[in-house]
């Protein structure tokens, strides 16, 4: 069977993180959602998505094909009710559809002619970007189970101090001595030729996936991801990191999500807990005004390639977008435009030539190209959001 899944009516709540990429590909837990379903089903799996990242994102459509909802992340029996679906059935938690049987030539579902499958059970969502780090907990805990299941972990190094080692899962490759691993609170995966560098204290849930790295000397709580080759340092608390991010220094990111190719100065910090201690409200795109969030606790959210000086401030509840480049002291405003340059002073527009040469740079460094295809994408995003930037 052919899988694609869909970013469905989620997409603008998960903006900026979106952007640049479908529902599909946010990292939560140890895989992305992509990853997770692939891994479930078996199958390499495509996504329908916004136009302008059709070409970097495509879609393989066939005769017959089953649709999923991506803001759904599986779990075992929701894995098995999609891959049994078949002609003119549909899953539906409520009145959201969680995946449906579709042929190519059907421009418009009408679901009156389906065939409707409640699903009853619990399901972990993505429907707003926080729950990308509120949700991180639960997602590792499924994840690390899956992953797991009937495999046997590399060993853990006499030098390391351990609680609970039967939580901790080593992948080949991995390198870690001197350091301290707490898994009473929740299982720690290290990934493929990861590292932890000596002197760091990991508290579980933590998930260090391929090719990431913890600095000397870190203060790690739970539940926090480091996607692949992404390095953090200093103190991290409940956060999670896209591939090939880094805040590699001291200071403190707690509740926080950061995509990829974003760059945390040295001696930076955010707030994550207001000073009155009340409910943290974040920047909605879709209503382009602060939405309450539920939460007390709440840091910061950064776009793909934004990045920020040494001893940066955020507030709590702080939205950057996609390549900013904040610096300079004092706080910067708690929402801060795509393509913005500057910080508390105020900011002007970072013109996408020398936004371009820092992209090309940051990814050659990863031996990865910033291709027409990247740079077409940025350049959508920059005119998307030019309303958002004052000059």
């Amino acid at each position: 069977m052919n899988y694609i899944l869909f970013d469905g009516p989620v997409r603008n709540a998960l903006l900026p993180f979106t952007f640049t990429r479908p529902v599909a590909d946010i990292l939560i837990g140890i895989m992305t959602i992509r990853q997770k379903w692939e891994a479930r089903l078996g199958s390499t799996i495509t996504t329908i998505t916004e136009d302008y990242l059709s070409e970097k994102f495509p879609m393989v459509e066939l005769e017959e094909n089953v649709m999923i909802n991506a803001a759904y992340l599986p779990n075992d029996t929701l894995a098995e009710m999609v891959s049994d679906l078949t002609t003119n059935q549909a899953i539906f938690k409520g009145d959201d559809v969680i995946a449906f049987f579709t042929t190519e030539n059907q421009e418009e579902v009408d679901f009156d002619t389906y065939e409707i499958i409640q699903y009853e059970g619990d399901a972990l969502t993505v429907e707003h970007t926080w729950d990308i780090f509120a949700k991180n907990d639960a997602a590792i805990r499924e994840d690390f189970n899956f992953l797991t299941e009937d495999r046997k972990s590399q060993p853990i190094p006499k030098s390391v101090n351990v609680i609970a080692p039967e939580n901790v899962f080593i992948e080949e490759g991995a390198k870690l001595e001197f350091v301290t691993l707490n898994a009473s609170t929740g299982p720690i995966y290290i990934g493929k030729n990861a590292e932890i560098m000596e002197g760091t204290v990991i508290r579980g849930p933590f998930a260090l996936c391929e090719n990431g790295q913890v600095k000397l000397n870190a203060k790690i709580y739970g539940a926090t991801t480091v996607g692949f080759g992404s390095r953090i340092g200093g103190e991290v608390k409940n956060s999670v990191l896209f591939a090939n991010s880094n805040k590699g220094h001291d200071g403190f990111l707690g509740d926080s999500v950061l995509g990829e190719w974003c760059n945390i100065g040295a001696d930076s910090n955010n707030s994550n807990l207001k000073n009155n201690y009340e409910e943290v409200k974040l920047w909605s795109y879709e209503t382009e005004g602060f939405a309450k969030t539920g939460l007390q606790f709440c840091g910061l959210m950064m776009g793909d390639h934004s990045k920020c000086g040494i001893n940066t401030m955020f507030n709590t509840g702080t939205v950057v977008g996609v390549s900013a480049n904040i610096f300079g002291s004092g706080f910067p405003r708690n929402f801060v435009p795509s393509f913005s340059w500057g910080g508390a002073a105020g900011f002007s527009t970072y013109v996408t030539k020398k936004a371009f040469e820092t992209a090309r740079l940051v990814m050659g460094r990863r031996n990865i190209d910033f291709d027409a295809t990247e740079q077409a994408i940025l350049e959508h995003i920059f005119e998307e959001t030019k309303k958002w930037r004052k000059d």
